[in-house]
């Protein structure tokens, strides 16, 4: 009797797993026997209803079991799993689309899954296969889209993709925002083919991007792993997006975190702006560039973290080097890194504020928008997109060529992008032997914007002015000058134009003339060194000027010039809004000249067409005089073109240093003549 207890809970137990073992039978005779198509009605009711969306498999549905993953760690090998094949399987697109009715379809899925993480809410599938996969997607401007289904709240099941590949497919990508119409299709690289032994799937790229024809193409794997993060997917593909160039080539290693990911990637286009609607990355209008360098990605719980490392380009005739980071932070994505460039042309710069000619413009295809009579810059800085990135970057140049032959040198300034405030502090450069320092603000957060600008220029070389210059390179002086403005406006024109500040120039010794000031292409100071000394060249003892700067209107303070002949005053305003002239220019000759008209000069007009002439009041008195004179002694009618010559020097030392206290703030002496 008490063998007979004993063996009990033994019998309890083989009679569970004969139970057991007869269940599992019984699941797999049913799995292999059932006619599975029976229940696609079913099937197709309720996910149709889960996501909102027709779904139906109207080809055959089979169910199979397999033996387990060779791979699998201990006893899970051995578990064998179940794998789903159906045929002819759609998902339709809601009722506004133009792609067409299905957003995907393939003509055979087959679907192998874990059955065990079922129980636990998990779809773990192992092995994902489409064959003639078709899809047919578009986002609209507002920016909802045909993939989003119908919001059911949280989920309890997570699902896990192992293992992805393709054979043959179609896509078509409709995105209004970009007006990009993307079109390609895949077809199966033949193993024996030269590209079989790397890649598996061969791809055609069409379509139009901004009414501009998209050509291209390139090659991916066939099978892409998202389990073993030493599995490597290789890539190369190459498109031309209207005048936009890029192309890839490397490979994905752990394609499902990326943390392996190396690409050779290449950008190249008319404008690094026209990169915005691809990337989001906010960048300055450029002439066409060129740059490759590696890219390298890194996901961070939800967030994917860009670099583009060690990469060379041009911009225009610019150089550019460096590594730049992208992090789609919130509320803003981050762009931050290092550039450097060993030569860097002012007019490659000219877009990015508005300075650009009309015929670059056109060359870009860019409508022309500088009126012919502005000298100033009207191009409209377009804030809009100024929340779209904050940036820090640091930029380092050897050397900035301008259009004068007047380098540039060791450019360096941090550039920071922080809710829509623009900084520039430092920017710092060297030129002509001197050093200019400067820090720039742009707030695009108001409007119009509010921008501050400081600069100052110290020991800059007239010779090195103008190193071309023979007769300037015996010349030991230099310029000095400061500035401190502050306007509103969304363009350089309207920000000087509503400019209120000081700003003020200092010269000392130095020689010029008409070919000098021609070749500074300085028109206004052009005509008025030929009405007062012809063309020929003069010593320049001195210059101080200085100007106090009201809501775009200029009003000299202190303007004098010191010559070898004469002492020259000047008074007036400048309409920087108007850009105009509104100066007085007074000479007064050292020494005896005879037969001289060195009358008071008036400068009129505009920046771009100055009128320089000679005020006609006293000159008609000189004139009246000596007609007047000549009646009654014709020898006598010289008397009045000859000029007094009682003017005494300035102090060309005073006269800098109370430019310079006016500047700042400080109470000026009074100049004394020498």
């Amino acid at each position: 009797m008490g063998h007979m207890r004993r063996s009990r809970p033994l019998t309890i137990l083989y009679y569970f797993l004969a139970a057991l073992l007869v269940l599992l039978v019984a699941l797999v005779i049913f799995v292999l026997t059932f006619d599975w198509n029976r229940a696609r009605p079913y099937i197709n009711d309720k996910v149709s209803q889960t996501i909102g969306r027709e779904f139906a498999i109207r080809g055959d549905l089979d169910v199979r079991l397999r033996r387990g993953d060779p791979a699998e760690p201990g006893w899970r090998r051995y578990v064998p799993r179940p794998e789903i094949s159906a045929g002819d399987v759609y998902v339709a697109n809601p009722a506004w689309t133009s792609t067409g009715p299905r957003l995907a379809s393939a003509g055979n899925v087959v679907v192998a899954l874990h059955a065990l993480p079922l129980l636990h809410k998990q779809v773990v599938i192992t092995n994902l296969e489409l064959d003639k996969l078709q899809v047919a997607a578009q986002r609209r401007a507002d920016g909802s889209n045909t993939w989003t289904f119908k919001d059911n709240g949280p989920s309890k099941w997570e699902v896990d993709i192992r293992r992805l590949a393709f054979r043959e497919g179609s896509l078509r990508y409709l995105d209004d925002g970009i007006k990009l119409d993307l079109r390609a299709t895949a077809t199966t690289i033949n193993p024996g083919d030269a590209d079989g032994k790397n890649y598996g799937m061969r791809v055609e790229l069409g379509g139009s991007y901004h009414g501009a024809p998209v050509t291209g193409g390139g090659k991916t794997g066939a099978v892409l792993s998202l389990r073993d993060e030493h599995d490597i997917f290789p890539i190369q593909a190459n498109a031309m997006l209207g005048k936009n160039k890029i192309a890839v080539e490397g490979t994905l290693t752990d394609p499902r975190s990326l943390s392996g990911i190396d690409l050779k990637l290449s950008l190249a286009g008319a404008s690094m702006a026209d990169l915005y609607p691809l990337t989001g990355v906010l960048l300055p209008e450029t002439p066409p560039y060129a740059t490759t360098g590696r890219l390298g990605g890194k996901k961070d719980g939800a967030v994917w973290n860009w670099t583009y490392r060690d990469f060379t380009g041009t911009v225009g005739g610019s150089d550019l080097h460096g590594t730049l980071s992208y992090s789609p932070r919130k509320p803003r994505p981050l762009l931050t890194g290092a550039l450097t460039s060993n030569q860097l042309r002012l007019a490659d710069l000219g877009p990015a504020i508005g300075a650009e000619s009309n015929a670059d413009k056109a060359a870009r295809d860019k409508k022309p928008n500088q009126p012919a009579g502005k000298a100033l810059p009207v191009e409209q800085f377009n804030t809009a997109k100024w929340d779209a990135l904050d940036a820090d970057v640091k930029f380092t140049g050897k050397k900035l060529v301008r259009t004068h032959d007047i380098p540039l040198e060791d450019i360096q300034t941090h550039i920071r992008m922080k809710n829509k405030v623009l900084t520039l502090t430092p920017l710092n450069f060297g030129m002509a032997g001197g050093n200019v320092t400067s820090n720039i603000t742009l707030d695009g957060g108001k409007q119009p914007i509010q921008a501050q600008m400081k600069m100052a220029a110290r020991h800059l070389q007239i010779r090195q002015l103008f190193p071309k210059l023979q007769s300037m390179q015996a010349s030991v002086g230099e310029v000095n000058g400061d500035a401190a403005l502050a306007g509103t406006g969304n363009s350089v024109s309207a920000m000087l134009g509503t400019a209120s500040g000081e700003l003020g120039a200092t010269v000392s010794e130095g020689s010029v003339s008409k070919f000098v000031l021609e070749a500074a292409g300085l028109n206004i100071a052009n005509a008025v060194f030929v009405k007062l000394f012809g063309d020929k060249q003069v010593q320049l003892n001195c210059v101080a000027s200085d100007f106090v700067v009201e809501k775009g209107q200029a009003q000299t303070r202190r303007f004098v010039v010191d010559t070898d002949e004469a002492v020259i005053d000047v008074t007036g305003t400048v309409d920087l809004a108007s850009e105009r002239l509104n100066l007085d220019v007074k000479p007064k000759t050292k020494g005896v000249r005879i037969i001289s008209l060195r009358t008071p000069l008036y400068a009129r007009g505009t920046f771009a067409n100055p009128d320089v002439g000679v005020a006609k009041g006293p000159l008609a008195l000189k004139a009246g005089a000596a007609v007047a004179l000549g009646i009654i002694n014709p020898l006598a009618a010289v008397v009045p073109l000859i000029n007094p010559g009682n003017v005494e020097a300035v102090d060309c030392a005073a006269a800098l240093k109370q430019a310079t206290e006016v500047r700042h703030g400080s109470k000026p002496e009074p100049v004394k003549k020498q």
